[in-house]
């Protein structure tokens, strides 16, 4: 149950950007579901081996290439579902941190541990 209202506070979050963004273009809240999934596979299986093989980039930045593929797998995720767009890369840069940021937000609020 709890996988399923992080699902739905991902899928919110990724429907807000386009209020805050006008670069970033979401056409419903069912695209929002269905990139949250996607961007939650991207980072579960893609993101790991891409933070492994960035390791020595990520160490000599200090761990901000991070937020490089941060960016990338926004991006991806927006190539890959339809009705999701990204006009480009700074887009999806600064993006990916305001989902990553309306996400944790909603994710404290709603998911208090008692």
């Amino acid at each position: 149950m709890r996988i399923l209202i992080i699902w739905a506070i991902n899928a919110a979050a990724l429907f807000a950007l386009p209020f805050l963004m006008s670069s970033i273009r979401i056409d419903s809240f069912v695209t929002a579901i269905v990139a949250a999934l996607v961007l939650g596979l991207i980072n579960a299986l893609i993101r790991p081996v891409l933070v492994l093989l960035t390791l020595p980039a990520t160490l000599l930045t200090m761990g901000l290439f991070i937020f490089v593929i941060n960016a990338l797998m926004f991006w991806a995720a927006a190539e890959l579902v339809s009705g999701f767009h990204v006009a480009g890369f700074w887009s999806a840069f600064l993006g990916a941190i305001l989902y990553s940021i309306i996400s944790w937000v909603l994710s404290s609020l709603l998911l208090q541990e008692k």
